[in-house]
């Protein structure tokens, strides 16, 4: 029985009262295609309104676009609301248009419409999972969600608390789905319990000729239009920069047009090795000798935007502005930091980037991606050749985003998570165990492993719901983002971690670096553009060797393995993506993906790449807001910026693909 007569036959106890008053509720009755139609335009409208939410819901990320631009991008998206419409109803549109009468009978019509109302409800409700998690990611879901859920993301813990934080979301969506349900119910199909009047074979005929037609027409929608090639991602760029494309798209689209593709596809932008590896190679030579056995540890703290850091912010808020890092800004003044960009959105992007120079430049990251059974380097296996031992600390549930066989696969000879603690006393209920007592057992462990060693550290208190522990409900200050009181709290943490190291003999003999896995949401303006949304520390300190100073030069994520070599003397040859800080002769930049755009930081500018041609660039030294879009200028530094990305990509892609990550 459909919705409908549930619904009347609740209030009518006649059946023919019930019958008359169902009439005069449908708007429609009678073609089955028209009626098709008519509940797939309903939908649309409801997938039109859910991207009017989006809008709303992260209206600061999106200020900056003026009423006509929105409007512009609102109207575009409606090519590829159809088209995530038509692939989704497709089992719809099929068993309501085949030519056969059977399509009447009201058994059939009722599991048809019971699919058509299930589906569109639940590809309305990945549209309002952005609503907030695109604030975390900063681009639409896509299909490496089921693959970040089979490496574990704690999503068991993590939908309630969500659930609980955004209640309203779900709400909204119930709403939503009701009108669906509501509007698309006012359309219904002449059924039958019998078979249909007409003759047969001309019924065939005339319904096979419309049935083509069906088929032609919804083909075209998926496909966008009768282009030689069908619009993905990708295509949103031709219409927008990189920052508004989530904007453009939705949801079910990004996840349906990314399931089963190839993460990446051989490049030959130069035919010739040698003209490539001119321009660029990931193959690191040595240049020194006297290797150095210092002790190496990387702490990598969680959502660490640039931001947050004080000591990188000295010109917001006339200068006032105080930041949430008191510690790292006391650290800062003895160390050599840097304007580092993350060349990822995510902590399962994070760590490749830091620890083996591998950023994801592809849908999923690296370690979700068909090329995680590469074999590659990564700081515990080259130093390793060095007589290292090596550790990597993480306080979450073991499994979490397949650290712990990254780690096992890198060379790492022990991974110490939750399970290791063996203390659910200081379990903060959602992500693992609390900053400031994993640090202390991570400096314990320390104590005891043999020197040299090489330690990988990963935070996880600054991530949302933000705890913060009760007995400090009023030590730290908040800000204007609600990850900011977090923030204070982990930099408390690393800083009771220092304090306690300092007093062991390991201490004066190691290198530490500070960064972050990737930023969070961003406040001000700058930290909300295509560059700003990448900015991070990137902080080197050695405690009996000065290294301070401030270096405007940028930085990667993927240049932290190639200077911790290199301020080691590493004599040997590795790959990896990025180079030196300490080195002032290669190139310094950074690179990342997002929505099928590239985007790359060089020498002051910001250039945007789809693969085939410069969507964006910008000057950033005088246009840090990137309000005035330099292509098409015919400027010659975008000829050398986009010669390079593309010896980039292609070292990248070729060498994942063939299996070519290591030197051996």
């Amino acid at each position: 029985m459909s919705i409908l007569n549930l619904k009347f036959a609740g209030i009518f106890k006649d059946k023919a009262m019930a019958r008359k008053a169902k009439k005069r509720f449908r708007i429609y009755e009678g073609n089955i295609l028209l009626v098709t139609f008519l509940r797939l335009l309903v939908v649309l409208i409801i997938f039109f309104l859910s991207r009017i939410c989006f809008y709303l819901f992260n209206l600061h990320y999106f200020s900056n676009l003026g009423f006509g631009e929105v409007m512009r991008i609102f109207f575009i998206g409606l090519r590829f609301d159809i088209s995530a419409i038509l692939i989704i109803n497709l089992p719809v549109i099929f068993f309501n248009s085949i030519p056969f009468k059977f399509r009447y009978h009201k058994g059939y019509q009722a599991s048809v419409s019971t699919f058509f109302y299930l589906v569109n409800i639940v590809g309305l409700m990945l549209n309002f999972i952005d609503l907030i998690y695109f604030r975390f990611t900063l681009k639409r879901l896509t299909a490496d969600i089921f693959s970040y859920l089979s490496v574990g993301g704690d999503f068991d813990k993590l939908i309630p608390q969500f659930i609980h934080d955004f209640w309203y979301v779900p709400i909204l969506w119930g709403l939503l789905s009701l009108l669906l349900v509501f509007f698309a119910s006012r359309f219904s199909v002449v059924a039958s319990r019998g078979k249909s009047k007409g003759k047969s074979l001309q019924y065939l005929l005339v319904n096979s000729f419309f049935f083509l037609i069906v088929a032609c027409i919804t083909v075209l929608g998926i496909r966008g239009g009768t282009q030689l090639r069908p619009i993905g991602i990708i295509t949103a760029g031709n219409y927008t920069t990189a920052k508004n494309i989530p904007l453009l798209l939705n949801t079910p689209f990004s996840i349906a047009r990314t399931v089963g593709h190839e993460s990446l596809q051989t490049l030959m932008y130069y035919p010739k090795d040698d003209q490539l590896d001119k321009i660029f190679t990931p193959v690191h030579k040595p240049h020194a000798d006297h290797f150095r056995k210092l002790n190496v540890m990387i702490i990598i703290m969680e959502s660490f935007s640039r931001e947050h850091i004080g000591s990188l912010n000295r010109d917001l808020e006339n200068g006032e502005y105080r930041g949430f890092t008191p510690f790292l800004d006391s650290l800062a003044r003895h160390s050599l930091l840097l304007n580092g960009f993350a060349n990822g959105k995510n902590s399962i992007q994070g760590i490749p980037s830091v620890l083996s120079g591998i950023p994801s430049l592809m849908n999923e990251s690296f370690i979700q991606s068909n090329y995680s059974t590469d074999k590659i380097n990564s700081l515990a296996n080259l130093l390793k050749q060095k007589g290292y031992a090596s550790a990597f600390f993480h306080g979450g549930t073991n499994g979490t985003m397949g650290f712990d066989s990254y780690t096992k696969m890198t060379g790492f000879d022990h991974y110490y998570g939750r399970t290791e603690y063996h203390n659910e006393a200081d379990y903060d209920g959602k992500w693992g165990i609390r900053d400031e007592e994993f640090f202390q057992y991570t400096k314990r462990t320390m104590d005891h492993l043999p020197q040299p060693f090489m330690v990988a550290f990963f935070s996880l208190s600054s991530h949302h719901p933000y705890h913060v522990p009760k007995k400090y409900a009023h030590k730290f200050r908040k800000g204007k983002l609600p990850i900011q009181e977090s923030i204070m709290y982990a930099d408390y943490s690393l800083s009771k971690f220092f304090e306690s190291a300092k007093k062991m003999p390991w201490y004066k003999n190691t290198l530490f670096v500070i960064t972050a896995d990737h930023t969070s949401e961003g406040y001000y303006p700058y930290y909300q553009t295509d560059a700003g949304q990448y900015a991070i520390p990137i902080l080197f300190f050695r405690p009996d060797e000065q290294l301070d100073g401030k270096s405007g030069e940028i930085a990667s994520q993927t240049d932290i393995m190639p200077s911790v070599l290199d301020y080691l003397n590493f004599d040997r040859d590795y790959i990896a993506f990025g180079n030196s800080v300490f080195d002032t002769m290669p190139p310094h930049f950074s690179v990342h993906y997002i929505s099928g755009i590239y985007g790359m930081i060089k020498d002051g500018y910001l250039l945007e790449f789809n693969g085939v041609k410069s969507t964006t660039l910008f000057n950033l030294r005088n246009d840090s807001l990137q309000k005035n879009n330099l292509v098409g200028k015919n400027l010659p530094v975008m000829k050398s910026l986009e010669d390079f990305l593309k010896a980039y990509l292609q070292q990248y892609n070729n060498r994942l693909i063939e299996n070519r990550l290591t030197t051996e």
